[in-house]
């Protein structure tokens, strides 16, 4: 008889992020998976979840290959994954099928698929929602020193974007952190999701108008 899905998946899920960066690392996907399970709480629809739980605990499996340029997309090769690991212990297809679809889709990326179930759209919200608020600033500012660090920048500097790697190359860091937050609060779908969204977008918002206050002068000298 397999064991519980959501701790066989925990259990499963752990070594991957053995080479993790902090952005990504097993401390993210607690924090997705407590927040997920604490949305899914705050939802009047049942929810499934030990499937929720396993997928947050799955959801970042393959990032640190894709940041080693082993693999393209790790939300595919993680579905993929995590298909086979739990295939291997006996879970039946059906909720093999409900983790693998919340994985694909958990990423804003314009690449992944549209979340169809309550469970994959949870997943989605908790995942963005670690990167708002207090922690969440913490966590994209981790990734500005990621991305850098990859074009050969021995770390990231605050206020040059050039090696963020998105469309927009002309803002100072701090300024793309913001536009990062925003973008991700204004994708989320379940309304549980949002209110948590809105109290972490004020924090957000005070925070940014602080640093932008301790600069203390306009202009270029």
């Amino acid at each position: 008889m397999p064991q519980e899905l959501a701790p066989l998946a925990r259990a499963l899920s752990m070594p991957y992020y053995d080479d993790a960066l902090p952005a990504h690392d097993r401390f993210h996907a607690t924090r997705v998976r407590d927040l997920s399970i604490r949305l899914a709480n705050d939802c009047e629809s049942a929810v499934e979840r030990d499937v929720l739980a396993a997928a947050a605990w799955f959801h970042d499996i393959g990032r640190p290959l894709e940041r080693t340029g082993e693999i393209d997309d790790h939300d595919a090769w993680g579905a993929a994954e995590a298909a086979d690991r739990l295939e291997r212990e006996g879970v039946a297809a059906d909720r093999i099928d409900a983790v693998t679809h919340c994985i694909r889709a958990h990423s804003i990326r314009a690449s992944s698929p549209e979340p169809e179930t309550l469970e994959a759209r949870l997943l989605f919200d908790a995942d963005k929602l670690d990167a708002a608020g207090a922690r969440g600033i913490v966590r994209l500012s981790c990734i500005v020193g990621e991305r850098s660090g990859r074009r050969g920048e021995p770390y990231a500097v605050i206020d040059d974007a050039s090696a963020s790697e998105v469309a927009v190359s002309g803002l100072p860091d701090i300024t793309l952190l913001r536009e990062w937050v925003d973008e991700r609060l204004d994708a989320l779908y379940t309304e549980p999701g949002r209110r948590l969204g809105e109290s972490r977008r004020r924090f957000v918002d005070d925070f940014f108008a602080r640093f932008e206050n301790e600069i203390g002068v306009g202009g270029t000298q």
